[in-house]
């Protein structure tokens, strides 16, 4: 077979779609390598994607053209077809002349517009349901998305299957000597607390920067609060309630950093803090637990079926509760040490072998599928 893969999220520096499609498509290759994978792109790839792939992946640059899903693709796929298509971010093109796989990672454009710009709310009504139906099979990380897309986006339970999502191989805990020497380079103290991710309204920073200013104002704990990652979008809340809380040299933004760097801060910081109000997945909990960080999270559904009883629960719309956490965890070494375990034994149970497979898994189904629909239309 020749599967073709979305190799749009690997044109620019990868966050989390760029990052599971590349490693995806790697593991693939591993698994499966008396077939051919291509992510196919009008773009370049990033210089951050180049680098020596298994030889049965390649990376194709289609000849550029307007209306990419439209237009653009399908005449490639007419010229040069493959036995299926996977498209990893919510995109498939609606007439391709294969069978489709799509990944709808979450559905905060649709239940959370407000977090999200106008135009891109207004796309993702328009598309998402025309892609959920027109999809072969449509593929989520967690259960509790499953149930959310067949309710959403009106799609029987049959057509959507789960791959849970796993941590680079590069996500493990680092010695001291590495943690002290990036931490010196960026200017973070001994004790910290992390945030990992995208900065926009979902991951509910506010109320972080809430609880984090409460902690410095009510309890004799000195500690850093350092957040790594792009600026996204509508961030004006955020800085705004930045000055209104007047942190000072207590709060660090790093913007966005390499693997390493990144990999050093989860393996030294004293807690990883991610209170987002909404996540399909939630990938930098699992780098965080992969490198031993104490992690404190949100309760939400999709949150708990990742972490399990790895990590310390809160309600993310608690600033009085977000606070009192980060109090727990940073003054108890012992709960510190007992969240670190958990998280390591927890993360291990998450591997890019075993979500290969799984996504084949879903290619044969997908396939099949296809030809019995094609006997029933004869």
């Amino acid at each position: 077979m020749r599967i073709g893969i979305d190799g749009l999220p690997l044109a620019s520096v990868k966050t989390g779609i760029g990052h599971y499609t590349c490693e995806l498509a790697r593991a693939l290759a591993r698994f499966a390598p008396q077939h051919e994978f291509e992510l196919l792109s009008f773009l370049p790839p990033s210089a951050e994607t180049d680098g020596e792939l298994p030889g049965n992946l390649h990376q194709v640059q289609a000849k550029k053209r307007r209306f990419w899903w439209g237009v653009g693709l399908p005449l490639h796929l007419r010229h040069s077809p493959v036995s299926l298509f996977h498209g990893t971010n919510y995109e498939i093109p609606l007439w391709s002349g294969c069978p489709t796989v799509v990944n709808i990672h979450d559905l905060s454009l649709l239940l959370y517009p407000e977090t999200h710009l106008s135009h891109t709310v207004r796309r993702g009504r328009q598309r998402l349901p025309l892609v959920a139906r027109r999809a072969t099979t449509i593929i989520t990380a967690t259960e509790f998305a499953k149930r959310e897309v067949c309710e959403h986006l009106k799609v029987a339970s049959e057509k959507v299957m789960v791959t849970p999502y796993a941590q680079r191989s590069t996500f493990r805990p680092l010695a001291k000597a590495e943690t002290e020497e990036v931490r010196r380079r960026l200017g973070i103290e001994d004790v910290f607390l992390l945030f990992v991710g995208t900065i926009e309204p979902r991951k509910n920073l506010v109320t972080l920067v809430r609880a984090f200013g409460e902690l410095l104002r009510n309890s004799s704990l000195r500690s850093q609060l350092v957040i790594a990652g792009p600026e996204g979008w509508r961030t004006s809340d955020l800085f705004a309630e930045i000055e209104k809380a007047a942190l000072n040299d207590r709060l660090k933004f790093t913007g966005y950093l390499s693997d390493y760097d990144l990999c050093a801060l989860y393996s030294s910081c004293t807690g990883f803090v991610f209170p987002s109000l909404y996540e399909g997945f939630g990938l930098p909990l699992l780098e965080a637990m992969a490198c031993g960080a104490p992690v404190i999270t949100s309760n939400i559904p999709t949150i708990v079926e990742v972490t399990g009883a790895a990590a310390h629960l809160i309600n993310a719309k608690d600033v009085d509760e977000l606070a009192r956490a980060i109090v727990a965890v940073v003054s108890d070494s012992g709960k510190r040490e007992h969240l670190s375990r958990a998280g390591l034994a927890r993360a291990a149970q998450f591997t890019w072998e075993r979500t290969a497979q799984l996504t084949f898994d879903v290619y044969a189904e997908t396939l099949e599928r296809a030809r019995k629909n094609r006997r029933k239309n004869k």
